[in-house]
């Protein structure tokens, strides 16, 4: 039931990425059937019920396609009995730095979607406003540390209270585990087009320690599937 499932919603959730070309869609379908934090976050059910939510770093939309679809078989019955429900998003904003996968993301939605909205943006320069859920899938360590605290503590301005930050990182102090997680990261971001980047990483409880300093109530979630990688999913929380 579950990988009928699991087949269904990656349908759905690739398919307007045919629109963005080739690349964009088997990009797409790559990255969500591959990568295991797509699905824990939709099983686990922690994401809130309803909400406005942006992705900085968020490259072509994977995820707000995943969300989307999710929704969609959640309100027509056809989801599995043992996870929870799925989010309903109320806006979908998002900020990329490179101008081709903005470029995708707006030959997938449409320049008129009525919840998606991504933008060219350096998650260090642009305006946060307001959301109910912030993301940050594996890019928070391409900045460096003190930016890092500065798009931190912008993120938890930006979140009322109840409100979360939700970001995956790799745990430098993890050994040789984190040296073919930095290798298979690298490898991502050359196919993708970028120049191999200088990688700003901590070690797992320096990274709670700093979000603790912000302000957030954080649990961690290994994140690698099984994989012999050092991922780990931060859930930060805005005390109620």
């Amino acid at each position: 039931m579950t990988s009928r499932f699991l087949k269904t919603l990656l349908d759905d959730a690739s398919r307007p990425f045919r629109g963005g070309g080739h690349f964009a869609y088997h990009y797409s379908r790559g990255k969500l059937s591959s990568d295991c934090i797509f699905r824990e976050l939709l099983k686990r059910g922690i994401f809130p019920s309803q909400g406005h939510f942006l992705d900085l770093g968020c490259g072509q939309g994977s995820l707000f396609g995943w969300l989307l679809a999710a929704c969609q078989l959640y309100e027509n019955g056809n989801w599995p009995s043992d996870w929870a429900a799925a989010p309903k998003p109320l806006s979908l904003r998002g900020f990329e730095l490179m101008q081709k996968d903005v470029d995708r993301a707006a030959r997938a939605f449409g320049p008129q979607h009525p919840v998606v909205d991504i933008r060219l943006g350096d998650m260090c320069e642009v305006d946060f406003g307001q959301a109910d859920v912030v993301t940050i899938l594996d890019a928070l360590h391409y900045i460096d540390h003190a930016r890092q605290q500065d798009v931190i503590r912008r993120i938890r301005a930006a979140l009322p209270a109840g409100g979360l930050f939700l970001t995956r990182v790799g745990d430098a102090g993890a050994g040789l585990r984190y040296h073919i997680c930095n290798w298979v990261d690298r490898t991502v971001t050359f196919v993708r087009g970028h120049r191999l980047p200088t990688l700003y990483e901590r070690k797992l409880g320096d990274w709670v320690e700093l979000l603790s300093q912000h302000g957030f109530q954080v649990e961690t979630l290994p994140m690698s599937d099984g994989k012999p990688f050092a991922n780990v999913m931060l859930i930060c929380r805005v005390p109620a």
